[in-house]
Order: C-alpha cells, then sequence, then structure tokens
C-alpha cells in the first residue's frame, strides 16, 4: 500500500512535467514557424518582384499569392522551427538551472524529452499530411497565379526622361508632364511591331495616352508632329537604296492592343506536373511513364540491331569488299597491311561515315529519351521529398534539444546563430543532393536522402553526448584533452 502511495504522486509529478514541458516547447515553436515562414515568405516574393510589381492587379489578387505562397514554404520551414524551438526551449531550461533540477530528481534527458518526442512525432505525420494533401492544392493555384500574372500587361504608367518599353513592340519616350490636364510634351515614339527593319519612327510637340473603355485597347492621340517609316521591305531588287515615308500631322491616332484584364490560365494546364501530385500520384506516374521510356528503349536496340550494326549488313562474305574482308578475318592489323592503299582508304572512309552515323543515331535516341526520363525523376524526387521533409523535423528536433542542453542558452542570441549555421549546412547538402539527382547523376532516393544520412548521426551523437552530460562545448575540457594528447606524443618522442 504505501509502494502504491508512493507511485501516484510520482506519476502525478511526472505528469505535470511532461505538460510544462509542452507548454515550454509550443509557446516558443508557433512564434519560430510564424519567423520562418515570414521570413522563407519573403525570400519567395523577392525571387518573384518581377512578376508582381507594376501590373496593377486588385489586393485581392496580392493577397492570393501570399497565401499560396505561404503554404507553399510550410513544409520547409516546420524544420527549422523545430530546430530553433528546441534549441531555445531546452537552452532556457538549462540557463535557469531546471534541467539539472530535474536530473537531480532522478529524471534522465530521455525521459524530459519523451513528451516532446511524441509532439514532433505527430507533428512529422501532420507534416506529410499537408505536403500530400495541401501542398499539391496550393502549388498548383500558387503557379497558376504566377503563370497568368506574368501574361498580364503592366500597369500603364509612363515614366518621364526615360524610355517606357512596357508595351510590347513599342518604345515611348516623354520629356515633361502638365500635372493638371494630364498632357505629355515633347513625345517620341518607336514603332517595332511591324519588325525592326521596317520601323516607324514618331515625334510629337504633345500628346495623351489613355486606356479604352474596355480596357483591351491603348489609344494614343499625337499633336503636331512628324513620323518616318522603313519602307525595307518595299526596297527595288538591285537597288541599294532604302525607301522611306515622311508624314507631317497636326493630329494623329493610334489604336495598340493593350489588355491590361486580369485574366487566369486554367489549373487544368498543370494536372499533369508533379507540383500538382500527391504521393501516389507521384508513384502511379513515375511507373507509367517508366514503362513507356524502357519500351521506347528497347524499341531503339532492336531498331539498332535491325540496321545491321558493325556491318551486319553482308550476310554473305564477299572477301573482294574490303569491310567484309576485315569481318572475314580476325586479324585485323595484319589484313589491313595487306590491302592496297586505295583499299584502305575505302575502308577507313566506309569505317568512319558508319561510326559517324552511328554516333547521330545514339544521340537522338537520346534526345527522344530526354523528356520521359526527365519526367520520371521529377516525380521520384518529389515523392521521396515528402517523406525525407517530414523526418527531417523528427532529426532537427534530436539536433536542437540535446544541444540546448549542452549550450545552455536561451533567448534569441546563440540558438538562433546555431540554429541558422545548422540549416544552411542542411540546405547546402539538401540543395546539393537534389540538383544530382535532377541532374541524373544520382539516383532520386540518393539525392534526397544524403541530407537525412548526414543529420541522423549529428542528431544521434548529440544526443548520446547530452544524455551523458558530456562537456561538448567546454573549452577547458578539450585544453586538458590537448594536454594529454601532448603529454603522450612526448613521451613517445622520448622513449
Amino acid at each position: 500500500m504505501l509502494f502504491a502511495h508512493l507511485i501516484v504522486p510520482l506519476h502525478s509529478a511526472m505528469k505535470r512535467l511532461h505538460v510544462y514541458i509542452l507548454k515550454q516547447f509550443f509557446s516558443v515553436f508557433l512564434l519560430t514557424l510564424l519567423i520562418c515562414v515570414f521570413i522563407l515568405l519573403m525570400q519567395f516574393v523577392w525571387s518573384h518582384i518581377n512578376d508582381l510589381v507594376g501590373k496593377g492587379v486588385g489586393i485581392s489578387v496580392l493577397a492570393e499569392f501570399f497565401i499560396y505562397a505561404a503554404a507553399s514554404v510550410i513544409p520547409l520551414a516546420l524544420p527549422l522551427a523545430i530546430l530553433l524551438g528546441a534549441l531555445m526551449t531546452f537552452g532556457n531550461l538549462a540557463e535557469k538551472v531546471e534541467l539539472t533540477a530535474m536530473k537531480a530528481a532522478g529524471i534522465s534527458l530521455i525521459n524530459i524529452m519523451k513528451p516532446l518526442i511524441v509532439a514532433i512525432s505527430l507533428v512529422s505525420i501532420g507534416a506529410f499530411g499537408f505536403s500530400n494533401n495541401v501542398l499539391p492544392v496550393s502549388q498548383v493555384k500558387l503557379w497558376t497565379l504566377i503563370f497568368s500574372l506574368r501574361q498580364k500587361s503592366p500597369e500603364l504608367d509612363i515614366p518621364l526622361g526615360e524610355f517606357y518599353s512596357g508595351i510590347e513592340g513599342y518604345q515611348i519616350y516623354v520629356r515633361d508632364k502638365d500635372r493638371k490636364t494630364g498632357l505629355l510634351k515633347d513625345m517620341m515614339i518607336y514603332d517595332f511591331s511591324e519588325g525592326f527593319e521596317d520601323a516607324t519612327v514618331m515625334v510629337a510637340d504633345s500628346g495623351r495616352v489613355y486606356l479604352s473603355n474596355d480596357n483591351k485597347y491603348l489609344r494614343l492621340s499625337l499633336y503636331n508632329g512628324e513620323s518616318f517609316e522603313n519602307l525595307k521591305g518595299q526596297r527595288v531588287s538591285g537597288s541599294n537604296k532604302i525607301p522611306y515615308r515622311r508624314e507631317t500631322f497636326s493630329e494623329k491616332h493610334l489604336l495598340i492592343d493593350f489588355d491590361s484584364d486580369f485574366s487566369r490560365f486554367d489549373e487544368s494546364i498543370l494536372h499533369d506536373q508533379y507540383v500538382a501530385k500527391n504521393a501516389s500520384q507521384l508513384a502511379h506516374s513515375a511507373d507509367s511513364v517508366t514503362l513507356i521510356a524502357d519500351s521506347i528503349a528497347t524499341k531503339q536496340s532492336e531498331e539498332m540491331i535491325a540496321t545491321h550494326y558493325f556491318n551486319r549488313e553482308y550476310p554473305t562474305l564477299d572477301v573482294a569488299k574490303p569491310s567484309a574482308r576485315l569481318i572475314a578475318h580476325s586479324d585485323i592489323e595484319n589484313l589491313y597491311e595487306t590491302l592496297t592503299p586505295q583499299q584502305r582508304y575505302m575502308a577507313m572512309t566506309y569505317a568512319s561515315d558508319n561510326a559517324r552515323k552511328m554516333n547521330d543515331q545514339v544521340k537522338y535516341n537520346r534526345i527522344v529519351l530526354h523528356d520521359p526520363q526527365q519526367y520520371v525523376r521529377r516525380h521520384r524526387i518529389e515523392w521521396h521529398r515528402k517523406f525525407s521533409l517530414s523526418l527531417a523535423c523528427l532529426i532537427f528536433f534530436f539536433i536542437g534539444a540535446p544541444l540546448g542542453a549542452i549550450i545552455g542558452k536561451g533567448g534569441l542570441g546563440v540558438p538562433v546563430v546555431v540554429s541558422v549555421a545548422m540549416f544552411i549546412f542542411y540546405y547546402i547538402i539538401d540543395n546539393s543532393g537534389y540538383k544530382l539527382a535532377r541532374d541524373a547523376q544520382w539516383d532520386p532516393w540518393q539525392g534526397m536522402w544524403i541530407s537525412t544520412a548526414v543529420l541522423l548521426p549529428i542528431g544521434i551523437f548529440l544526443t548520446y553526448k547530452a544524455a551523458h552530460d558530456s562537456a561538448l562545448f567546454n573549452t577547458d575540457a578539450w585544453l586538458k584533452m590537448w594536454e594529454k594528447m601532448k603529454k603522450k606524443l612526448i613521451r613517445k618522442k622520448q622513449g
């Protein structure tokens, strides 16, 4: 009975401790996740700034862009947020001597980490579910929106004192502008819509530029000017003179195609792309196209054999022909010496032509196979990425928690520096593996799991050291070890 009375308070105390650890971690984790998403989102927005600036789209379209972009960076932000959150949580516990008190009470580091191990495992499963179900939808909507923005004409805002190239096929220069009336002064327009050789140049004292009521056309009204049109296409054959046409006008009106409305692309254009598929669809597509690529490769091999590769076009050997005589004898060098100079030339020419022909055939076959093979690689890379990024959440926890316990520093100072350095290390390895897999230098599974293979031993090592209270970052301990090594080396030299 006494033993039972002792077990209940101990169980209750452990439960309260686990709840306290979970509160400490998730209060930091949610904040770091928002910060990481914001940083990665700004990096993504900056890489697509040209697709957003100067397009004149509404707030609702920009809001959609930011929402879909934020959803797209969450799988990459999660591991970084977990790493930083674990570092800060256990750094704070160590700095406040709470971690030491728990260990003094007989609670090991692994037991302290247990509730978080379960929680992060659930987060990893949730991250996979997000990447598998939500991410394909957000990626399709995001890239459809980006493609639509790229096709939209830029907002009509002609600057002063420089050429404006926002209208396809035209360059417009305006020296000054009357702010009250909107009248443009000293205008110069280069019209390349009919090609560079048939360019038209127009200059005017003043003019106005405005959109039609349906926003489909741009209307230019020019006053008191001249136009010069190059008529190179109408040049008389045999003549070096290029005709041109000069026109003086008091008023001239131009109507230019300029669709300023924002029209969305159909999302179905991305239905067969790897970004739009979950894990099962990626695997099915990769397997299906692999069968097609294998059948193409088999057919190519059969065709190369059918074209009588290596001089098989001679079923019956005629020693009068140099190529056939080369096949009839095993001693090629001695046979070559028996040929006359003319026969040698014929044999070398024939062999060179055959080699060139087969080389061209091999290059053509490689080009034919490139697209399906690239399609399979990208699908398999994306399939492995869904799993590797989810597992990275758990690995980063086993790096961040022991590192925080060993370093013993909380706050946003040391943890941020260490986590950023570790994440950059991870990103370099992961990105290098991705590029090697994309370029077919490695298999997709090798490229996408190399970062896990590197970081997992580091996490195991750090967890082991932290669990055994290793002085991994203790300078005095390292100096003592160095002194011992120096003494041993001196003894060996003296002995």
